[in-house]
């Protein structure tokens, strides 16, 4: 059976790509609506650590970087050990509008996965990135 492998959403933000990037690229940025905390070395084979107050980490591995159009890293799969290593890679994209920015989020990578563990990561990612992408839309729209 073929199991879906990537997790697509587009945003129509009403903010200039600089902004969105900004949020998706920095301590400050993700530190906030995609973490309680974040530490970013912004370049290709750097790393981006997120910490929540829960005590959960993830390390993304940033893959590809092409400010302030594409952001692109591998991080942990859902549901599967730190020591597992699989990876999924996260891309975002952003495009100027006349009104802001579209920014596409894709994920790839869950087709590696056998049955179990597919459903898990893909079911915890699917409802991830829908709560995930409303707090950065959330911490866009409350910046002055």
């Amino acid at each position: 059976m073929a199991f879906p492998d990537r997790i697509e959403r587009t945003l129509q933000l009403a903010h200039p790509p600089e902004r969105v990037w900004a949020a998706l690229t920095t301590a400050d940025g993700l530190g906030t609506w995609f973490g309680h905390r974040a530490e970013v070395d912004l370049r290709v084979g750097g790393q981006a650590k997120l910490t929540w107050d829960s005590g959960d980490t993830a390390t993304l591995i940033i893959e590809r970087l092409e400010p302030p159009r594409v952001f692109g890293y591998t991080w942990p799969v859902y549901g599967l050990s730190d020591s597992d290593p699989r990876r999924t890679y996260v891309e975002f994209t952003l495009e100027a509008t006349s009104t802001g920015t579209t920014l596409t989020m894709v994920e790839s990578g869950f087709a590696q996965l056998p049955d179990a563990e597919h459903k898990a990561a893909f079911a915890g990612n699917t409802d991830g990135w829908t709560n995930e992408l409303g707090e950065l839309v959330t911490y866009l729209d409350g910046q002055a």
